[in-house]
């Protein structure tokens, strides 16, 4: 399925469930093609009484890529599928599809909780050097290197021979083929964490919000979620003991569940 953002970009979704809408806001690399973590969520979700969207962020998968990127061309998008979910949704991102959920809450009134899982908000990061790292993706974009961009992006995490079997996979084409992408990741970090500030936009967040990070994750993601409660209008911080950030499904559903029915 599709709908069309407000610029005109198609963005392509699946819709399951019956009930309450829940949008899933996937984080850098993912779209459904490549993704078996979100689509087994939304699978898990839409079992327990939910109506769940799983779409493809621009630049991804069956979704368009209108230029010049900007963070308010997501939310855009996020704003049409909650048109057509009826005008209201509930909102889980992950990454920095977490921060790009907390910047749609701000300015969506149609969004009834949020839970972000893991928004990379490092306070002992300079935001100068957020945007060096983006200056650094742009400039590869512009060149067309956007299997080096992935390269890149996954290489902070993996080992130098994982990444080289990587990219000797299957999976690397479809990973490579949305590297531009990372550049509008790093433009979603970037812009949250200007001035060594958190936006003070999110104190008009309305809706209820919930950050979650995983016991065995990056020690930073916790910080960051504190350094967000600070800012956010009763906001909650709770630790999933055994998640990493790559977050395990069958253990993140029941507590989806229980945010959002409460």
């Amino acid at each position: 399925m599709h709908t069309t953002s407000k610029d005109g970009t198609k963005i392509g979704f699946d819709r399951s469930g019956t009930g309450p809408t829940v949008i899933l806001v996937a984080g850098a690399t993912q779209y459904r093609a490549n993704d078996h973590i979100t689509p087994k969520l939304a699978e898990l979700l839409a079992a327990r009484g939910f109506t769940v969207f799983n779409f493809d962020r621009r630049g991804r998968g069956a979704s368009g890529d209108t230029l010049p990127y900007a963070v308010e061309r997501e939310i855009e998008d996020i704003a049409a599928l909650i048109e057509i979910a009826g005008g209201t949704a509930s909102l889980f991102g992950m990454s920095s599809g977490a921060i790009l959920t907390l910047e749609a809450s701000a300015r969506l009134s149609g969004v009834t909780k949020a839970v972000a899982y893991e928004p990379p908000l490092n306070p002992g990061q300079p935001s100068a050097e957020s945007w060096r790292l983006l200056r650094e993706m742009q400039e590869m974009s512009a060149g067309g290197e956007t299997g080096k961009m992935m390269a890149t992006f996954i290489g902070q995490f993996l080992p130098p021979e994982q990444l080289n079997g990587l990219m000797q996979s299957p999976a690397w084409a479809g990973l490579a083929s949305v590297g531009h992408t990372i550049a509008y990741d790093y433009t979603i970090i970037a812009n949250a964490t200007d001035d060594d500030h958190l936006p003070e936009r999110w104190r008009a967040i309305k809706a209820p919000v919930l950050l979650l990070t995983g016991g065995d994750t990056f020690p930073f993601m916790h910080a960051g979620a504190e350094w967000a409660m600070k800012v956010i209008p009763g906001a909650r911080h709770e630790i999933i003991p055994g998640l990493t950030h790559e977050f395990d499904p069958v253990m993140l559903a029941p507590v989806l569940v229980e945010f959002f029915s409460g």
